[in-house]
């Protein structure tokens, strides 16, 4: 089949739903043929290779509440359908510009399948969300299947709940080789036990924006004796407040942007996983699933319709407390420090639901089967 992505940038853009577009590519390019629409980072049009796919790329000349804005997108997308022939288009929802210019497209190829990958709602820019309600509903009913990540978003999103037939959940992956230990690592993590010996290590790793939750997190450590560290990874426009927030508790410790080594030193160094996201803006939660695979037992919130609660069940995977709580938060991280049986019981469910459900061996699995379903 030849098959068209449609993400906002793709790699070396780093973000989600550009690692999705990415491992979607590298799933079924060995027996598909695959080409990726998207914007380009730098300042024209063009069209270069990655991975061995071809990626065409339209200039984006500003961004307007986190859409991307294109003089030329409508022109190159349709000289791309007249070219290539799509017979499966996999879109990545959200993205209304680009929705704009692909109904266009389908219209002109009626033929064309459909794959909507819904990586999140438009909840942030509430009246954008209004305003493209019908672009949206247009798309859902277009598509032959719909991709949620989680089964919690489905039942959380009475958008997915309207067209729950077509839905289906493939899960996003990590990959196992970028979180292969080298003894170089394994040796710093070594160190970095040492350097806290005798300390319960607790790791959170994420972009400094709020619905991050890492000011809870924050909070929470102020409720923990000495005996605790608090590494807070990331940066964003929300870390000297998170810094501030912080003052007078040495527990916590920024260590700003990681290096892949540094993280993977990190992961295999801490005893306890903290990802205190609170809104469904964490759709998922990669970085919970990586930390998984290391074996680490996790700190969640509830977050109703979020996927972070699938990622991660409480009672087997870890602890799971209300949301915002700060105090909760704290108590479940003095739970599992004080019960090693415990915390060693998390940690291999963990290890072993990331492996079964978010590797990209998995992933290439249920993106293949659902291409042979069409």
């Amino acid at each position: 089949m030849k098959i068209l992505q449609i993400s906002n940038y793709y790699y070396p853009h780093i973000g989600g739903i550009e690692q999705t577009s990415r491992d979607i590519s590298q799933a079924v390019s060995g027996a598909h043929q695959v080409k990726v629409f998207c914007f380009s980072h730098r300042n024209a049009d063009e069209v270069d290779v990655v991975d061995g796919v071809d990626i065409i790329r339209a200039k984006c000349f500003a961004k307007v509440a986190s859409q991307s804005l294109s003089l030329s997108y409508g022109k190159l997308l349709a000289e791309t359908f007249d070219e290539f022939h799509p017979d499966v288009v996999i879109f990545h929802y959200p993205n209304p510009f680009a929705a704009h210019f692909l109904k266009k497209q389908l219209k002109r190829f009626p033929g064309c399948k459909l794959i909507l990958w819904w990586h999140l709602d438009i909840t942030k820019q509430k009246l954008l969300r209004i305003f493209f309600e019908g672009q949206s509903r247009w798309l859902l009913n277009r598509a032959c299947k719909v991709i949620a990540t989680s089964p919690n978003y489905i039942e959380g999103s009475a958008m997915l709940r309207s067209v729950k037939d077509k839905c289906i959940v493939i899960p996003s992956c990590f990959s196992e080789q970028r979180l292969a230990v080298t003894d170089e690592i394994s040796a710093r993590a070594e160190e970095l036990r040492r350097q806290n010996e005798g300390k319960v290590i607790c790791l959170a790793i994420g972009r400094h924006v709020k619905y991050k939750g890492i000011e809870y997190l924050i909070r929470a450590s102020k409720l923990l004796d000495d005996n605790f560290v608090v590494w807070i990874g990331g940066e964003g426009a929300l870390t000297k407040k998170l810094q501030r927030l912080a003052r007078g508790d040495n527990k916590v410790e920024f260590i700003g942007r990681l290096s892949d080594d540094e993280l993977k030193s990190r992961l295999s160094a801490c005893d306890i996983f903290c990802f205190p996201s609170v809104t469904k803006n964490e759709a998922f939660g990669l970085a919970l699933a990586e930390a998984m695979a290391y074996g680490k037992p996790s700190v969640t919130f509830t977050i109703n319709g979020s996927g972070v609660n699938f990622v991660s069940l409480n009672g087997v995977t870890g602890i799971e407390v209300h949301n915002g709580d700060a105090q909760e938060f704290a108590s479940a991280i003095n739970t599992l420090a004080e019960d090693k049986e415990l915390l060693k019981e998390y940690g291999g469910n963990a290890k072993k639901r990331a492996f079964g459900l978010f590797s990209s061996r998995q992933f290439e699995k249920n993106v293949n089967e659902l291409i042979s379903s069409l």
